[in-house]
């Protein structure tokens, strides 16, 4: 190994993002606020597509850099999806929200700053730091982003186990069984309804992952056929048998077989 390869990369940062004077921030916020106002409202009355539009409109609004703010509007809309039944649109909405509470609040600085108390606490990076500021001009406190990261990860799974394919559903476990690690707190009603869904999901796993690779082999079967028969062969011709020790797979040739 060469020198070069022996030197560890630096870690990147992130660019700290460009902040408004303290007077045209409230100004946006307070905007921002009127149109979650009026979003709250339709929620509650059950117009949920009018609730998105005016949470999209605070969006529209809110100064970016405002990660809490912004991912307390992305969950908002990740809930009028889950209402209305439109799966994938409050994944993606609810992941938008995770994300917007990961660089506010590292994932990984949360978790070395509680697994050592005692600890220094973990440098942050210019961006993080006005992230974390912004956070605190607003009274808000790495608790509350926890509490909204617990609300948004909850949807996610929710609706993840909504989409019903391998991969929404071995997300939708994982993001249960992230429910079930500090510093999430759910209320018995939550915690049950996780605790049902981790003893059905792992069942529902294996059902689509097998379901979704048999119907991948009859499309490559399909596939193989349309190759071979000008050769007068198919893919029954083809026998694989599975080594139990190795796990591999030897191929046997049937000349006879049509």
């Amino acid at each position: 190994m060469s020198q070069t390869d022996a030197v560890p990369k630096p870690q990147e940062t992130q660019p700290a993002p460009e902040i408004f004077p303290p007077e045209e921030e409230a100004q946006l916020l307070s905007e921002s606020a009127t149109e979650k106002s009026h979003a709250n409202k339709a929620f509650t009355s059950g117009n949920y597509s009018s609730a998105i539009q005016g949470y999209e409109k605070a969006l529209a609004v809110c100064p970016t850099y405002l990660e809490y703010d912004v991912a307390v509007l992305r969950s908002n809309i990740a809930a009028c999806h889950l209402k209305l039944e439109e799966w994938k649109g409050a994944v993606k909405s609810a992941t938008e929200a995770l994300e917007a509470l990961d660089r506010v609040d590292p994932p990984n600085m949360s978790a070395r700053n509680q697994e050592g108390a005692g600890d220094a606490i973990e440098e942050v990076d210019d961006a993080t730091e006005v992230r974390m500021a912004a956070l605190t001009r607003s009274e808000k406190t790495v608790n509350d982003v926890h509490k909204l990261r617990t609300k948004a990860l909850l949807r996610r799974a929710k609706a993840r186990r909504e989409v019903g394919d391998w991969s929404s559903l071995q997300g939708s476990l994982e993001d249960y069984q992230a429910l079930q690690k500090p510093p999430h707190q759910l209320s018995s009603l939550d915690q049950k309804a996780v605790q049902v869904a981790l003893r059905e999901l792992p069942r529902r796993v294996d059902d689509a992952k097998n379901n979704e690779v048999a119907e991948m082999m009859g499309k490559l079967k399909q596939l193989g056929n349309g190759i071979l028969k000008p050769f007068g062969l198919s893919t029954d011709n083809f026998q694989f048998t599975k080594d139990e020790k190795s796990g591999g797979y030897s191929m046997n040739f049937n000349q006879g077989q049509n």
